[in-house]
């Protein structure tokens, strides 16, 4: 008899908020008691590693995982090694340190974050307090990114989507994005501000939660640069309960088709 399991997976922090953060996101789900949810970890959180997030359903009689890739872009490094280890495709792109999970279970593996409208809604919703103009505002979507070769492109291609969806939200003069690797924001910014010295640029970070990464990386790559920026990541926010909440039920439509 088929049964249906959720394995939600996130990277991990050792900052107990950035985890408790993710945990209440998973917590605001809405699924049929009939159906466990489990929220793991790529690394950093002992315990509640992916292996035992797959061990844990697997007790439970679960058949079939739809697995919920709780990243930000389908361009994470992380999306390309998990995929391979959870048996998803054939072969990484890159090495990895993980090894093949124990798995019984069917695994129907959803998609992350990338361009999803409901994430625009959530950056828009935090840069509100930034905007008094917007017809004389640039709003600049910073992401992670990455160097490698098609992971890069694929980062890309859905900041610049997102930053496009946020655009049309707010009413902004214009949009652009930017990558912490390779190390483009300061450039960006400040090439932004030198074709549009009369207009804002308001710094959206598009980040799960709030962390080094928000409260340290960016301001000081900024340090001199003219730009407006609180910091606020997609936590937390109810909106994520509902984006896994539809992933949730793509990856079991999927399942039935297949």
């Amino acid at each position: 008899m088929q049964k249906y399991g959720v394995l939600v997976i996130s990277h991990g922090s050792r900052d107990e908020g950035w985890v408790r953060l993710v945990d209440e996101a998973v917590a605001g789900v809405v699924l049929h008691p009939d159906i466990p949810i489990y929220t793991s970890y790529l690394e950093l959180v002992e315990g509640r590693l992916i292996q035992d997030g797959i061990t844990t359903l697997e007790a439970q009689g679960v058949t079939d995982i739809i697995v919920v890739p709780l990243f930000v872009s389908s361009g994470s490094t992380h999306i390309d090694e998990i995929s391979w280890a959870l048996g998803v495709i054939p072969e990484p792109q890159l090495e990895t340190d993980l090894e093949p999970f124990a798995i019984r279970a069917r695994i129907h593996f959803t998609s992350p974050i990338d361009d999803d409208p409901v994430i625009a809604d959530i950056l828009w919703d935090r840069i509100k307090e930034l905007t008094a103009e917007p017809k004389k505002e640039i709003v600049l979507v910073v992401g992670h990114g990455s160097k490698e070769d098609g992971f890069h492109q694929k980062w890309r291609t859905g900041l610049k989507q997102l930053a496009a969806r946020v655009q049309r939200l707010g009413g902004f003069a214009g949009a652009d994005v930017a990558m912490l690797l390779p190390d483009e924001l300061r450039d960006r910014v400040q090439a932004v501000t030198a074709d549009n010295p009369d207009y804002a640029v308001i710094v959206a970070p598009l980040f799960l939660s709030e962390g080094h990464f928000t409260r340290t990386v960016i301001p000081s790559r900024l340090e001199g640069c003219t730009y407006r920026y609180n910091g606020q990541a997609l936590l937390p926010s109810p909106l994520i309960s509902r984006w896994i909440e539809r992933q949730i039920a793509a990856g079991v439509q999927a399942a039935y088709r297949g």
